[in-house]
């Protein structure tokens, strides 16, 4: 009982660590949160953790062995991933800066988060390094065991940033300190992509 519960709490720490930490998603969900509020950006945050949970069990099902048998999809997501910052960060860029409450702007959509992870290598990375850290034997039980506390670790985690930036909105207010947020964001997300290319 005590050798599961320390597995749990170190599964936990692993997708707390990974899901916490400044990235794209969190960067863009920051970003929602500041120009629609908290509640619709828990669709971007919805998103976002169930593309990287469905990537980590597709991972932890033997996903990772068909990268290992193609390396060429390892460039392919690479760049896909570059394109899809950059058309996010234009996108923050050529925002107005208008608080999004009219009918006409709900904020992103959960796919887009769920994209996101899925074109970002360093959310396969962490698909990787997890699994063969808590279910490198491949049973079925630890890898749905795993996933499922990624889930609750990771949405808790991300909406955390969609929390910050809600709060944020209140200190901002005007479209074009909003505008300004924005493009510091688009830049933090292109340094993103530039990453992904040079580092």
């Amino acid at each position: 009982m005590t050798a599961t519960l320390s597995l749990y709490l170190s599964m936990s720490a692993f997708a707390l660590a990974a899901s916490i930490t400044p990235g794209p998603v969190n960067i863009l969900v920051l970003s929602s949160g500041v120009q629609y509020g908290f509640r619709p950006s828990l669709r971007l945050v919805f998103g976002a953790t169930a593309g990287f949970c469905l990537l980590l069990l597709m991972i932890g099902l033997g996903l990772h062995e068909l990268l290992a048998a193609f390396p060429e999809l390892t460039t392919i997501i690479q760049w896909a991933g570059v394109a899809f910052l950059l058309f996010m960060a234009w996108k923050l860029m050529s925002s107005s800066g208008e608080l999004g409450k009219s009918k006409t702007t709900s904020g992103p959509k959960a796919i887009t988060g769920a994209v996101m992870q899925w074109l970002n290598p360093k959310a396969w990375l962490a698909s990787i390094a997890g699994m063969g850290a808590y279910a490198a034997s491949g049973a079925p039980t630890l890898i749905w065991e795993f996933t499922a506390i990624y889930f609750v670790v990771c949405f808790a985690s991300v909406a955390c940033w969609a929390y910050a930036g809600a709060f944020l909105a209140r200190f901002l207010g005007e479209p074009s300190r909003i505008r300004m947020f924005n493009r510091v964001m688009a830049a933090l997300l292109a340094a993103s992509a530039a990453y992904l290319v040079l580092g």
